[in-house]
């Protein structure tokens, strides 16, 4: 490399953001993703065994996909080729491929070919590069923030290891920070910055496991201070720090796993889990026709008998939701979780009609009783329909000793907690006398 060489590539160095500045060099770097990257973690054993295949990367912003992908080709010594989903087509994609054909074909490296953004590549642009993966031409690292189980080509997702990336610890985070100001070349070694406690553990916090956020924020902080030494508060913490963007996709599996979320903290009675998931919804620009039909289901399915008055509260919260709209229909939804979550639980109901339906879909089908069956048209005396039956409203507690099913079973089975309790003493009465046995 030239003087000239040299120079422009400090220069084009120094005009890099910090977060791209103290990229990790290698693996010791790299903070996060110890539960399949540390010592004998499956990718870890890939790489240390050089059997390292095509993987996906999957996992939110700021975590290290496109980092531990340019790591991997310097542990693998292999060409690194990088691709944009969104801005590459199949010609560019066939241009890569082939070029990667060729050095192999003359006894050079395998490339590792990194496309971030996997998933907004079309089917047909997937199934262009199978045949390379399968051939062990190309080392693919995929990398996406929508689930590949989803999102990628079927075919594809079968010839590759998936790891998730999980956001950094607040630790990891700040080991980072750490690591930015203590280094002299790289990172803000060369300013006198005092980080207090108060604002380092802000930052770790609010940044949500993305470490090229919080890196953003220290390098504003602290550029944009006059003070030497820099104090960089909680108050300057704050103000460098940009809004936060809710990662949430309404079309992805965030959207599923939010609701999911949302629906087993009210199953589990947690109120404050639930009003945080519908907090985190709303501010994500959920549907809120979705959330209400969400909270009718789980007042059925997790409430039931338990607290009648639950479906009820649901089913007024999606009509007051779609009378008033956002904003203010944010007030009855807290109003709507957190009675659900605080009501008493049964999944009687869930579970006998599951039974229920079960019986009918495996065993015979069982034909309705000839005392039940309809009476009332011209044939029907003849055919006996209707013979023997007894009008529950003639005898003297309204319960006729009479077979309504034809064969033993109990589906409902009612719980000992809330209204259901009453509903068990009734039941129990009910089976009694519908058998004909003495209930005094």
């Amino acid at each position: 490399m030239s003087l000239f060489e040299q120079a422009e590539a400090k220069n084009f160095d120094r005009a890099k953001p910090l977060a791209a500045r103290m990229r990790p060099r290698n693996l010791g770097e790299f903070f996060g993703q110890r539960h399949f990257l540390s010592e004998g973690k499956l990718l870890w054993r890939l790489i240390k065994s050089n059997r390292l295949t095509s993987v996906l990367f999957y996992g939110p912003p700021g975590c290290g996909k496109t980092t531990l992908a340019q790591l991997l080709a310097s542990e693998t010594k292999s060409r690194y080729r990088q691709l944009n989903a969104v801005t590459s087509g199949v010609k560019e994609l066939r241009e890569v491929l082939q070029e990667a054909q060729r050095e192999v074909a003359t006894g050079g490296r395998k490339t590792l070919l990194f496309v971030d953004e996997i998933h907004r590549f079309n089917k047909s642009q997937q199934d262009a590069l199978l045949p390379d993966v399968e051939n062990g031409i190309v080392i693919l690292v995929g990398a996406t923030t929508s689930n590949p189980f989803f999102a990628v080509n079927s075919a594809l997702v079968s010839r590759s290891q998936v790891f998730q990336f999980e956001p950094l610890s607040a630790e990891e985070i700040r080991q980072v920070l750490d690591t930015a100001l203590a280094d002299p070349h790289r990172g803000l070694g060369k300013f006198d910055v005092q980080l207090d406690d108060q604002a380092a553990t802000f930052l770790a916090e609010v940044c949500d496991g993305d470490a090229r956020r919080a890196l953003n924020a220290l390098e504003i902080g602290v550029l944009s201070s006059d003070e030497q030494p820099i104090h960089f508060t909680r108050e300057l913490a704050e103000e460098s720090i940009q809004r936060k963007a809710v990662q949430y996709d309404r079309d992805g599996d965030t959207h599923y796993d939010t609701a999911s979320a949302l629906i087993k903290s009210i199953r589990g009675s947690d109120v404050d889990a639930a009003i945080y998931w519908l907090a985190k919804m709303l501010e994500g620009g959920e549907d809120i026709r979705f959330i209400t039909r969400r909270l009718i289901i789980s007042a059925s399915e997790d409430i039931g008998n338990a607290d009648p008055h639950a479906l009820t509260l649901a089913v007024s919260a999606m009509q007051a939701c779609e009378m008033i709209g956002l904003p203010e229909a944010q007030l009855t939804l807290s109003q709507t979780v957190a009675y659900l979550a605080c009501a008493p639980k049964s999944n009687a109901a869930t579970i006998a009609i599951g039974e229920a339906r079960a019986d009918i879909r495996e065993g015979r089908v069982q034909p309705v009783p000839t005392h039940l069956r309809d009476s009332h048209y011209g044939g029907a005396k003849e055919l006996g329909h209707g013979e023997g039956y007894q009008y529950a409203h003639n005898a003297p507690d309204g319960i006729a000793a009479q077979d309504y099913l034809g064969i033993d079973r109990e589906y409902y089975r009612p719980v000992p907690r809330g209204f259901e309790a009453t509903l068990q003493k009734r039941v129990d009465v009910y089976r009694k006398r519908l058998r004909g046995e003495d209930t005094e």
